[in-house]
């Protein structure tokens, strides 16, 4: 397990979560968690209006911040009994979606009672997760993002940093089960294998984007026929597009991951 691997997430989360944000399109920024609704705030560090209503986000500091994680994430998640990198992938959902959601995802995927709640079941049967778990998970944790009605105004953000979660999750396991050359290994592998799904993926979009798979069956189409047909081709395409940009996030952050640890030896 990975009791010693608190101050690692919580570092790579903090770089992800930033510093203080005053959108005022994102219902996280106000108290009442809705647009518009109580007083707005903002977010910082992560920690949002709508989740610490009473805080005084603007002047938060590190020192105040690291023991809100803690005890309402860290510990909420159960990360010191997770394997490493699966704390972190649990832990990071935890912090952007709520600790119940986080647990919940991880539950289904390992076999657990899927109650949101911190149990010896869920501890026990998540004690054997790995690589696999790890990319199911954020791969899930994407699929809730894209339900979100703010997706299109955070997806590339969004994206990149599951992509992230999921490298780095992936390189604290391998590095913690077994030598940094066999993980630098995976790793490269892994990116080698998102960025030739990127690139068919690119293929792909090219080809529907341009009418490439659209075929009529007896005659011209009539206009009904034709527009029907067309919004077919924007829907696959922007699918196809969709699984392009997460996929080549993916590779670029196992490349990173792979590199990283060929600067650290």
């Amino acid at each position: 397990m990975a009791k010693d691997n608190y101050s690692a997430c919580l570092a790579f989360t903090l770089q992800a979560e930033g510093g203080l944000s005053r959108d005022r399109k994102d219902p996280g920024n106000w108290t009442g968690g809705k647009v518009g609704v109580g007083t707005f705030k903002g977010t910082k560090y992560g920690i949002s209006a709508a989740s610490f209503p009473h805080l005084d986000i603007a002047n938060l500091t590190l020192d105040d911040v690291k023991p809100i994680y803690k005890t309402r994430y860290w510990d909420a998640v159960g990360g010191d009994s997770l394997p490493a990198g699966v704390d972190l992938a649990v832990w990071d959902y935890g912090v952007n979606s709520g600790p119940s959601r986080a647990l919940r995802e991880i539950q289904a995927i390992v076999g657990a009672k899927v109650d949101g709640r911190l149990g010896p079941e869920t501890i026990t049967r998540s004690a054997t997760a790995g690589v696999k778990q790890i990319q199911m998970l954020c791969a899930r944790r994407l699929s809730f993002m894209r339900s979100l009605k703010i997706w299109n105004i955070n997806k590339n953000g969004w994206s990149a940093r599951v992509a992230k979660v999921e490298a780095k999750g992936v390189a604290m396991f391998l590095t913690a089960t077994g030598t940094s050359a066999s993980a630098r290994k995976v790793l490269a592998s892994q990116g080698q294998r998102a960025g030739d799904k990127a690139a068919t993926q690119a293929g792909q979009g090219a080809l529907v984007g341009t009418g490439g798979t659209v075929t009529a069956a007896t005659g011209l189409p009539s206009w009904l026929d034709f527009t029907l047909a067309m919004v077919g081709v924007a829907l696959v395409t922007l699918a196809i597009l969709a699984l392009y940009r997460r996929n080549r996030q993916r590779a670029d952050a196992y490349r990173a991951e792979a590199e990283n640890l060929n600067d650290a030896a």
